[in-house]
């Protein structure tokens, strides 16, 4: 009975002191931190198109690839793959998951050794304010400090809100962020059309892009976004029967990417100068101005197309034919 009441003494104990070390953490990290609240209001920095007379596009100015879409817009299937490819808790834990804790700790506990790439334990809460509000230090400082700003965005933002922020500022490879722009660059398609493979795929990119390459390691990016799958059909996202079809779809990437815009370099250099002048620099590369223009692709072609057949003959009507005389340099030229 004696031995009892120890045990039960130094776990008291043991609890008292692990709650003062939380509050001690949470004191001495929580202040001066960046203020959360500017994620209310945020909107990230879009792209300038620049379209001609009929619609094609002329070119696009950004300081990053993005395009920004509102939560209500993104396919139920891509929010989905990502929630259960990285936070299968999203809609139940406050910021921080102590469950995804333990259990990465017991799965990287069981990887020791094998070669395994070890679980990271960072709610999509942790990642929004890793990316917007901190750097990419990797310190226990940093993820205290993560953890803190996790619990107040929390408090501050709503779920479908956190979610929006992540889904638009996430880096899945080959210039693109957001699942908008990754949707582009990797199937040429809008992110409405994808499809569930497909956003399993883009789903696998958030942790090491590089690793799931779809052409230099294509079966490293199948094998990620078949177990993204796996995890759609365990958390209820996806049917097992649609989930096998899924599976044994290729990647269907296609890095052609959109339509090659309209060649009219000289112009859309004027217009860029044009807007920069009237609007400013902010405006043109991160403002998502919507530019229409007067050019006609067709005539454009044909002109450029003219143009260069009357250079050609020029050229050969009266260009250089070759040195009239060769100089010889002296030593002292030479030298």
């Amino acid at each position: 009975m004696r031995i009892l009441l120890v045990l039960i003494a130094l776990g008291f104990l043991g609890a008292i002191a692990a709650g003062g070390v939380v509050v001690y953490a949470f004191y001495h990290y929580g202040t001066d931190l960046p203020d959360h609240r500017m994620l209310a209001d945020y909107e990230p920095p879009v792209a300038t198109r620049i379209y001609a007379g009929d619609g094609s596009l002329m070119a696009e100015f950004a300081v990053e690839n993005r395009v920004f879409v509102p939560i209500e817009a993104i396919p139920a299937v891509v929010r989905n793959a990502f929630i259960a490819a990285e936070d299968q808790n999203f809609y139940e834990h406050r910021g921080v998951d102590p469950i995804g804790i333990m259990r990465a700790a017991i799965t990287n506990l069981q990887a020791l050794g094998a070669g395994r790439r070890l679980q990271g334990a960072s709610t999509i809460t942790q990642q929004v304010a890793k990316n917007f509000l901190l750097t990419n230090e990797v310190s226990y400082e940093r993820k205290i400090k993560e953890a803190i700003l996790a619990f107040r965005i929390e408090d501050a933002l709503s779920k479908d809100r956190i979610l929006e922020l992540y889904l638009n500022e996430i880096y899945l490879g080959f210039g693109s962020y957001g699942v908008a722009a990754a949707a582009l660059n990797y199937f040429n398609k809008p992110l409405d059309e994808v499809t569930l493979a497909e956003a399993a795929y883009l789903a696998a990119l958030p942790k090491a892009p590089n690793n799931y390459h779809p052409v230099n390691k294509t079966e490293n990016a199948i094998e990620r976004r078949n177990w993204v799958i796996v995890r759609m059909v365990e958390e209820g996202y996806a049917a097992t029967e649609e989930a096998l079809i899924a599976q044994n779809q290729p990647l269907g990437v296609d890095l052609t990417g959109a339509r090659e815009p309209v060649v009219a370099a000289y112009a859309t250099e004027e217009i860029r100068r044009e807007i920069a002048e009237l609007y400013g620099s902010d405006a043109l590369y991160e403002g998502g101005l919507y530019v229409r223009s007067t050019i006609d692709p067709t005539l454009q072609d044909a002109a450029r197309r003219a143009l260069r057949a009357g250079l050609s003959a020029y050229d050969r009507r009266h260009g250089w034919r070759g040195p009239l005389a060769s100089m010889v340099l002296d030593a002292d030229w030479a030298q």
